[in-house]
């Protein structure tokens, strides 16, 4: 039973299915740049006899997720001790999504309306991308639900009353230098106007762009964002702090409803 409610914790139960989001759907058709699965094979049966590597992913992914909902309980408990600082959980929160729970995702390819919810296994929807690694650090929300809004609504579940700050600029330059202004090291939601969301990375003084790219590889990827052709095509952004955001990682830590 124990190990039954840690499955039900980590959402690994039927889900409602799901609609379709409302994601840009002109794109130029290209070819899926090739990855490597990550994950180790697992044995059964007679030593040497290689279970399926979907197996394989699944359980090292399962693992991942078991070991989030394991340290949001122990840093739950040291900021209840007064030995765990909210700074401490700030990145603590964004180490384990940015290192762990993300990577899982890269090379998953990316299609309009896809909900895939194990890496590499079917497609992913920039939507879901950001809907299914939130909830899967152990956020309490409805990924169906997140990743069908618009990016500004999106924006506004994420935020729980933070502010959301919105740049326009006429050119990628100006944009990607008011976005550099606004931002500090760690972890936000960007959503992109109307056509696109994912994560915002500052590390080391870099802007990095973290989605489900409808362009080239067309897949889950990680990519300078001034370098970035999606973040090229458009001139309105709106930005959310995600490692910053007290009230969004006290819920992570009480298993508080985001959405």
């Amino acid at each position: 039973m124990l190990f039954f409610s840690l499955l039900l914790s980590f959402g690994l139960t039927n889900e409602v299915p799901p609609k379709t989001d409302g994601e840009a759907i002109h794109v130029a058709v290209v070819e899926t740049a090739s990855t490597k699965v990550g994950a180790e094979r697992f044995t059964k049966g007679r030593p040497g006899t290689p279970r399926p590597a979907s197996d394989s992913i699944t359980a090292s992914y399962t693992h991942t997720k078991m070991s989030a909902g394991q340290l949001r309980l122990r840093l739950r408990e040291g900021l209840r001790q007064g030995t765990v600082s909210l700074e401490t959980i700030k990145t603590a929160f964004t180490d384990q999504l940015v290192d762990k729970i993300i990577p899982h995702w890269y090379g998953t390819p990316w299609s309009w309306g896809g909900h895939t919810t194990v890496p590499k296994q079917g497609k992913i929807a920039c939507g879901y991308f950001v809907s299914t690694t939130l909830r899967d650090m152990g956020l309490n929300l409805n990924r169906y639900k997140l990743a069908q809004k618009s990016p500004i609504d999106e924006a506004k579940m994420i935020s729980c009353g933070a502010p959301i700050d919105k740049v326009e600029q006429d050119t990628p330059d100006e944009a990607h230098e008011e976005i550099d202004r606004l931002t500090q090291e760690g972890l936000y939601f960007i959503g992109f106007d109307e056509g696109h969301v994912g994560y915002l990375l500052k590390r080391e003084g870099e802007l990095f762009l973290i989605h489900s790219n409808y362009l080239a590889p067309v897949s889950v990827c990680m990519e300078a964002l001034k370098e970035s052709r999606v973040f090229k095509k458009f001139d309105t952004f709106y930005l959310v702090p995600i490692s910053h955001n007290e009230t969004l990682l006290q819920r992570w830590l009480n298993d508080e409803q985001v959405l």
